[in-house]
């Protein structure tokens, strides 16, 4: 559907899946913000990340695409996204493989992936890289340095243990939680840091 007949909605996030392991993580920003109101994904999921998604989460990709509002073919460098006329609040790989972090760092635009975080990052709007690889080696942190330099944010999806998470899911849906902070969308999905509570704020008091 042509941009000019559809629904106008608050925010556009366009959100790539790459190969590198971690497919868990785009899979649940699309199922959380395929129900949030006023937000439009668009989709693009690489070659190397269809099988990654089967072996890590059994799923096919057009079970992943029909999560999306808006799918992208990644060898499509003409679809809308790849424009910087075209309206977004930026976007998500997730996970990022080092071979898209090096595309993106070096401009190259090999593919709409790559493209389309190269528009996003000239039109100034928030571009999030959720790297996945370790240890990383010289040119790892180099082409992060890069990319942090032109304005991209790299977060790597670390979990965190200070809300006691029980299981996978909340651990994975803590670090999504922070990623959806960084474009101001509202959500339930972790509990938010209250400060320490009990005896160890006691300790720190007492100091």
């Amino acid at each position: 559907m042509p941009d000019r007949l559809r629904p106008l909605v608050a925010r556009r996030i366009i959100i790539a899946i790459t190969g590198a392991t971690g497919a868990v993580y785009g899979v649940r920003l699309l199922q959380h913000l395929q129900h949030t109101p006023g937000v439009e994904t668009h989709l693009i999921v690489s070659e190397a990340a269809v099988l990654t998604l089967h072996q890590e989460t059994g799923l096919q990709r057009r079970e992943v695409e029909a999560l999306a509002h808006v799918v992208h073919k990644v060898r499509d460098v003409g679809a809308a996204i790849a424009s910087g006329s075209f309206q977004s609040d930026g976007m998500i790989i997730a996970p990022c493989s080092m071979k898209t972090l090096a595309a993106v760092a070096l401009g190259l635009s090999d593919n709409l992936i790559a493209r389309a975080a190269d528009v996003v990052l000239k039109e100034r709007r928030r571009l999030v890289l959720m790297v996945r690889e370790t240890p990383f080696n010289l040119a790892h942190l180099r082409n992060m340095t890069a990319v942090t330099e032109m304005g991209g944010i790299i977060f790597p999806p670390l979990p965190s243990f200070y809300h006691n998470p029980q299981s996978i899911e909340e651990m994975v849906d803590h670090t999504v939680a922070r990623v959806i902070d960084l474009f101001g969308i509202e959500h339930t999905l972790a509990p938010r840091w209250a400060g320490l509570k009990g005896q160890a704020a006691g300790d720190i008091q007492e100091r």
